[in-house]
């Protein structure tokens, strides 16, 4: 009996080796699996005009053993969860306006979830996608964006993760390395030959706002494709990437500590760049910003700058994060067209 048990548990460990990589480790190893040929070589992973009603990466499978509805119901928890540990910008006109630009996002990709977003009260410029379409944007992120393309291109590529089903495979991973602890369980007398927070961690499902620089990079490609398809200046998310370069020479670490995981950032603009020259046809006009996403930030200023005035940390205010935009008071500012860029070039 114990025999056959130990062989389970050996077969199991033999098919969850990527699983225990390093995130370096398993990058590597998904390039020479072809994890990144099947991506950007899939069938219509180029064709714009097949986007919502192509699988670039949901299919059932050994990477994959979550339904989406699983997927809706693991993210409504772990949404929860979020809600209840966090503070939440609760404007309603800042709430409406991010929800529109993410909802018409989501249209123009491959899900086929409904997506929920909210806003954190959080300074640092970031966002997060949770499985089943539960979005997290920090105020940050807003207030750091320039434009509605830059926001824009922000939200389409944490839609392209749940397109992508990454949550799910990240799970999947990560339910493979527990399955992987078996041998060990047995060789070592059960639970106690471990260490607690290893046997802790048996319980936890894999940390699903953190992926592999390999579904991050995939996350820009989808990302760049959405923001196009819904009439965006795809420059915007190199854009935002470039403020991201810039807020790292002025606060050093800040980056890296919320994109670590990410390729590069020189990568990421070089690689989107080269997208946007040679996938995405040019168009006489791309929307780069409106009104609406002027009054939402102006607005959402207002209300980090109450809440630090409040709490006595007015003068740790960083203008990068914070600043207004226009000279325009928000009741002068009531033009609702969008902003248009004609012919951009080589940009």
């Amino acid at each position: 009996m114990f025999r056959r048990i130990f062989l389970l548990a050996l077969t199991l460990l033999l098919s969850a080796t990527s699983a225990l990589a390093s995130p370096q480790q398993q990058k590597d190893q998904d390039k020479a699996s072809g994890d990144d040929d099947k991506f950007y070589h899939g069938t219509g992973i180029n064709d714009l005009n097949a986007i919502g009603n192509r699988n670039v990466g949901c299919n059932r499978g050994l990477g994959n053993w979550y339904t989406l509805d699983a997927q809706v119901k693991m993210g409504q928890e772990f949404a929860q969860q979020v809600e209840q540990t966090s503070h939440l910008i609760t404007d309603p006109v800042v709430n409406e306006y991010v929800n529109r630009l993410g909802q018409n996002l989501a249209r123009n990709s491959d899900t086929k979830l409904p997506f929920t977003i909210k806003i954190l009260d959080v300074e640092e410029p970031n966002a997060f996608a949770l499985p089943g379409g539960y979005m997290f944007v920090n105020a940050g992120t807003i207030l750091l964006a320039d434009d509605e393309s830059e926001l824009a291109g922000v939200m389409a590529h944490e839609i392209g993760h749940v397109a992508a089903c990454h949550a799910a495979r990240e799970a999947t991973r990560g339910t493979l390395a527990q399955l992987a602890m078996i041998p060990v369980l047995i060789m070592t007398g059960g639970v106690a030959g471990i260490g607690v927070g290893q046997a802790a961690n048996l319980g936890i499902p894999a940390a699903f706002s953190k992926f592999g620089r390999t579904f991050e990079a995939q996350a820009d490609y989808l990302g760049v494709q959405y923001a196009y398809k819904a009439g965006y200046d795809p420059n915007g998310m190199i854009d935002f990437f470039e403020k991201l370069q810039a807020l790292e020479k002025k606060r050093p670490g800040v980056v890296m500590k919320l994109y670590g995981d990410h390729p590069q950032t020189p990568d990421r603009i070089a690689k989107s760049q080269h997208e946007i020259n040679t996938i995405l046809p040019p168009r006489e006009q791309y929307i780069v910003t409106s009104s609406d996403f002027e009054r939402a930030k102006q607005r959402l200023a207002l209300i980090m700058r109450h809440r630090l005035q409040k709490n006595g940390k007015e003068n740790q205010e960083n203008p990068e994060l914070r600043r207004t935009v226009g000279d325009k008071p928000p009741d002068q500012n009531n033009d609702d067209r969008p902003v248009l860029k004609k012919n951009p070039g080589g940009k």
